[in-house]
């Protein structure tokens, strides 16, 4: 709009930036969609015929436990939660007992607060029945599972810097016009070029009118 022909590298940086992060989400979905399909295919088919889809949380603490562990270990009545501690919800139920019994080695009346507490803990954080996996005899399968985890966050931390880009561009240029548009006001004033059209040296003319101003001058 302001015929400058720096317009152009803007516009490429534009679309360049446009194409990339486009290209880049959609890698980073494909990868994503690979993880998940092989937590399903390995660590999950063998506890859950619908394997509902996680949310990332749940495909990250994947990438640090072998298993899940179940979580109820006596199904019937009460929870009673998993106890190996090398477990994802062995673990979860170790930090419960850590934080509300006095020795997470002694479990108190089942009718404490302390107790209560515990359990309303783990029944929170655990992996329910549906989301259980086991990476047992399957190493190989976890280590690509991390491998296509860390891939696809690096194509969407790739998109995420492309939408930088976008921005920073619509910015800079947005900046370039508005200091384009002060220098050429202020040239106006001074008598030099103006919007619009020429204007003339600044000084009285013959009927007694300043040209640049256009106001009338003092007679003396």
């Amino acid at each position: 709009m302001l015929d400058q022909n720096r317009f152009l590298p803007y516009l490429a940086l534009e679309a360049y930036a446009w194409v990339k992060y486009m290209a880049d989400s959609r890698e980073g979905a494909k990868q994503r969609d690979g993880y998940r399909r092989l937590a399903r295919l390995v660590a999950r088919s063998q506890f859950s015929n619908t394997a509902p889809t996680g949310n990332w949380e749940y495909y990250e603490r994947m990438e640090h436990y072998v298993e899940s562990g179940v979580y109820d270990a006596i199904p019937g009545g009460t929870i009673q939660p998993e106890p190996d501690t090398t477990t994802y919800n062995g673990s979860v139920w170790l930090l419960a007992r850590q934080t509300y019994w006095e020795d997470p080695s002694i479990a108190p009346d089942p009718a404490s607060d302390a107790y209560v507490k515990a359990i309303a803990f783990y029944a929170q954080r655990a992996v329910t029945p549906n989301y259980r996996w086991s990476w047992r005899d399957a190493q190989l399968e976890q280590d690509l599972f991390r491998r296509t985890i860390a891939r696809s966050n690096d194509y969407y931390r790739r998109a995420a810097q492309d939408l930088a880009v976008v921005i920073a561009n619509h910015v800079l240029s947005t900046v370039d016009s508005y200091v384009t548009v002060r220098l050429r006001n202020r040239r106006g004033l001074t008598g030099r070029t103006a919007p619009g059209g020429a204007v003339g040296p600044a000084g009285a003319g013959e009927d007694g009118y300043d040209l640049t101003f256009q106001v009338p001058l003092p007679r003396r």
